[in-house]
């Protein structure tokens, strides 16, 4: 029987291996390796996995069944959409906890809860968006476990509450305007004639106005008496920033220079950074350690594993409706509507945004006439980022509800239902305005 710790050493060594074969994706098996070395740290870490985690993986081994017996081009497809999201997970997380030390970080996270209510309400709406631009999920981990601080300080309070609802729309709002996010690069990468940087131009406005309307959904709060302490953060935030822009310069060169596919830039960028802060320590600090990525099991099995599963399910979709498929002109204005309402749907019953983008990506894209691509990529990114701010079932839901005990379902529905019908509808009809308006191919 293989003791606790070393299984916990081996699940980690396992992941940095399918982290290596994810960031060699150009050379031949090398997706195939990394699916199924991903695979294996999920099942090796079968006890510590979410109820939705051992679905996601118990399906996976169903469609794996049935691929090798009827249709082995299924796991083909299934396993290239993995592995560039496995890479860019890991990725990311490494990156997470490689900078999640750092005492800047620190600084940063505590000048967020200084001035009046709005401004501090935008402060950590904006500031969670920046931080999750290298740090996911992760920046929803570190201010909502300040939060959880305050409120056992404090009590509960409209104050704690509005910073609870700034947190998660803050995050909300990286999946559409973060460059570096899963939702941007798996949309570029399943819909190959859309630009990033050409996404980004009506996505980020939109991010922008998603948190700014977010002033107008909270709740009144009581002034505070004497004066409020403010954190200095301004060269913090400057060598944060500067990291962040690093990122982004290096993933869109190697994306537009190298032609490398769009998540492999990200994750190769997240890499380079990762390296770069290690070899810093080891200079200034004398210190040299790698963080263990044992514990990536369930991000591994629903965000990796949903891809897995949305890949296959694109493939068959495909093969169903056959080579010649279209729909009527029409239609394209119509699905851009609806795209950002059935991410939400699929979201309010625990269906994972990377199912859905894949699925609808996957489909749509090839048959999607290039000159309207901004509509269909538009409502991808802005439904994933609505999504996972306004249902229960999203992995920062989860997050918040653990750090400072306001349930899911509070947070999603009681304080932002309205909210989040007003942002899809703005969405959904902006996302049918540029299919309208997009000149004939």
């Amino acid at each position: 029987m293989i003791s606790p710790a070393r299984l916990t050493a081996l699940r980690s060594l396992v992941a940095y291996l399918t982290l290596a074969c994810a960031a060699f994706a150009l050379v031949p098996g090398s997706a195939q390796a990394a699916t199924v070395l991903a695979a294996l740290v999920i099942f090796l870490s079968w006890a510590e996995l979410r109820t939705v985690g051992r679905v996601i993986a118990s399906l996976m081994v169903l469609v794996s069944l049935y691929g090798l017996v009827r249709q082995p081009d299924l796991l083909l497809s299934a396993s290239e959409s993995m592995a560039g999201i496995t890479g860019l997970i890991l990725s990311v997380m490494l990156l997470s906890a490689v900078l999640g030390t750092s005492k800047d970080l620190a600084v940063i996270s505590e000048s967020l809860f200084g001035g009046r209510p709005v401004a501090r309400y935008l402060g950590l709406s904006t500031g969670t968006g920046v931080l999750s631009i290298p740090l996911n999920f992760g920046s929803v981990g570190l201010i909502a476990t300040m939060i959880g601080s305050q409120i056992s300080q404090s009590g509960d309070s409209p104050a704690a509450r509005n910073a609870a609802r700034a947190v998660i729309r803050g995050f909300g709002a990286s999946p559409m305007g973060s460059p570096l996010s899963i939702a941007v690069v798996m949309t570029v990468t399943l819909l190959p004639g859309l630009h990033s940087w050409t996404l980004l131009t009506l996505s980020l406005p939109f991010a922008l106005l998603y948190l700014v309307a977010g002033v107008w959904s909270r709740e009144q709060e009581t002034p505070r008496s004497g004066p409020s302490e403010t954190v200095s953060a301004f060269w913090p935030w400057v060598r944060f920033l500067a990291i962040v822009l690093f990122i982004c310069v290096s993933a869109f060169a190697l994306s537009t220079w190298v032609s490398l596919k769009y998540s492999l830039a990200v994750t190769l960028s997240c890499l380079s950074v990762v390296v770069l802060c290690l070899l810093y320590r080891r200079l200034v600090e004398g210190t040299l350690a790698l963080p263990s990525l044992a514990n990536v099991n369930n991000e591994l099995a629903i965000m990796g594993g949903s891809s897995f599963l949305g890949g296959a399910l694109a493939m068959l979709a495909l093969n169903s409706l056959g080579a010649d498929f279209s729909l009527p002109s029409w239609g394209y204005p119509v699905l851009a509507f609806a795209i950002p309402w059935l991410f939400f749907c699929g979201g309010a019953v625990g269906v994972n945004p990377i199912i859905s983008a894949t699925v609808y990506g996957g489909i749509l894209g090839p048959i999607w006439p290039e000159p309207a691509l901004l509509a269909l990529g538009l409502g991808l990114v802005t439904g994933w980022g609505i999504t996972i701010a306004g249902t229960p079932y999203s992995a920062n839901s989860l997050l918040l509800e653990r750090c400072t005990g306001y349930s899911a379902h509070q947070a999603s529905y009681d304080w932002s239902r309205q909210y989040s019908l007003l942002m899809l509808t703005l969405s959904s009809g902006l996302c049918a305005l540029i299919a309208l308006m997009a000149p004939a191919s």
